[in-house]
C-alpha cells in the first residue's frame, strides 16, 4: 500500500508516536498548541506532554497513514492505529491544523 505524503511536521509526530519518543512526539507542535482527544482538550507543551506520556504508556499505539486529503480547513488524516485498547487495530481519523513547520491542533476521533 502507498502512504500518503504527509508535511513534514505529521510525518516527524507519526515517527516519533511509533517509536515511543514522547520528546521527538512533541517537537512538531505549537507551544500553545491544542489537542483534543478521548473528549479531553490539552493546550500547551505541559499538558499535552502529559497527555502523550499518559497514553503512550497505557496503549503503547503503532500508527499507519492509510489517506490524507484537505477538509474544512483541516488536513485530515486516516490511519490504522494497533496497540494496546480493546478493538485493536482500529482506522482512528487524526485533524491537523499547521502554521508554517508547527502542529497548532489536532484532534484525534474515529
Amino acid at each position: 500500500m502507498t502512504h500518503p505524503q504527509l508535511p513534514a511536521p505529521i510525518t516527524a509526530y507519526y515517527a516519533a508516536k511509533n517509536r515511543h519518543d514522547i520528546d521527538a512526539m512533541l517537537l512538531p507542535f505549537a507551544e500553545d498548541a491544542h489537542v483534543h482527544d478521548e473528549g479531553e482538550d490539552h493546550v500547551g507543551y505541559a499538558a499535552i506532554r502529559a497527555w502523550m506520556d499518559r497514553t503512550t504508556r497505557k496503549y503503547r499505539v503503532t500508527v499507519e497513514p492509510l489517506e490524507a486529503g484537505e477538509r474544512d480547513g483541516w488536513l485530515e488524516v486516516i490511519a490504522r492505529v494497533s496497540g494496546d485498547f480493546p478493538g485493536s487495530p482500529a482506522n482512528l481519523r487524526y485533524r491537523f491544523q499547521l502554521d508554517g513547520d508547527r502542529i497548532t491542533a489536532l484532534t484525534i476521533g474515529s
